[in-house]
């Protein structure tokens, strides 16, 4: 008699809210520690841009969606391994989807096209996610 097999769906739905719990996380946390590194940087790259003058702003919004996304997601992962629940990775998958279209738009603007290119495996990550947290 052959092994049973075992079902992949909630061990790929705590893998790729973990990934996105960490992904944000360590993004969003890295801009609290340097806020002022990281703001200096934008505004130099967002300088012949219509939006240079919201800079500071965006990056706040942005810093707070990375972060409750990461820890959604990551809260999501502990969720799912110990209950099946999928509910909070879903809403981290979500927040961190509508946080790529964020800076998917903001390099756009500035026309950084390599820069917003790097963002579309994420967002096809948290789509996915998404996608596979219904399943």
């Amino acid at each position: 008699m052959a092994p049973e097999v075992l079902n992949p769906v909630p061990f790929c739905q705590c893998a790729a809210a973990a990934f996105i719990g960490i992904l944000f996380l360590q993004s969003g946390i890295d801009k609290v520690v340097d806020f002022k590194g990281n703001l200096a940087w934008l505004e130099g790259h967002f300088a012949k841009s219509p939006l240079r003058g919201q800079v500071k702003p965006m990056l706040s919004v942005v810093t707070l969606l990375e972060v409750a996304a990461g820890a959604l997601a990551a809260a999501g992962a502990v969720q799912v391994a110990l209950s099946g629940s999928t509910q909070l990775a879903t809403w981290g998958a979500q927040l961190a989807s509508a946080t790529v279209v964020m800076l998917f738009f903001g390099q756009r603007v500035a026309k950084d096209y390599a820069g917003a290119a790097t963002l579309v495996p994420y967002f096809i990550l948290c789509v996915g996610a998404v996608l596979l947290m219904g399943m």
